[in-house]
């Protein structure tokens, strides 16, 4: 389940996928417009700069914008950027130690394609569909 964090994530990158590419979006702004609140809004503004998603700007005229085009993006770029972990079982965590039971494992096959199916599901839309009407898969 994609949490809290990680659809913030998405809506604040769609919000700047919106805005100039030149210009700096300041947090108040995107708070205000998404109605989440600036405190929140910092923890993933901290992960997405942290993965060099987006870059900040302080003082006037600053705030923060895109490293790149919204269509060189992700959404499981974002959303991993953020701690999502999008795999549906801890054994294909990427971080999980190997299994014992991996080979008597009934099962595995199965989580093995379903993982390989949401990577790509996820992997596949990029953040300029999200900022258009419809996301066709």
């Amino acid at each position: 389940m994609i949490s809290t964090r990680g659809r913030y994530a998405l809506r604040l990158m769609t919000e700047l996928a919106g805005q100039e590419p030149e210009i700096y979006t300041p947090l108040k702004d995107i708070s205000k417009r998404q109605q989440i609140s600036e405190k929140y809004m910092e923890i993933i503004i901290k992960e997405l700069v942290k993965n060099k998603l987006i870059q900040g700007l302080r003082g006037k005229g600053g705030g923060y914008r895109l490293t790149r085009s919204p269509s060189d993006y992700s959404v499981g770029e974002i959303l991993e950027a953020v701690g999502e972990q999008l795999a549906p079982v801890a054994c294909l965590l990427p971080e999980a130690e190997s299994c014992d039971r991996e080979d008597a494992c009934p099962t595995i096959r199965m989580w093995k394609e379903f993982n390989q199916m949401s990577h790509d599901f996820f992997y596949g839309i990029s953040l300029n569909e999200l900022t258009q009407k419809t996301v066709s898969r």
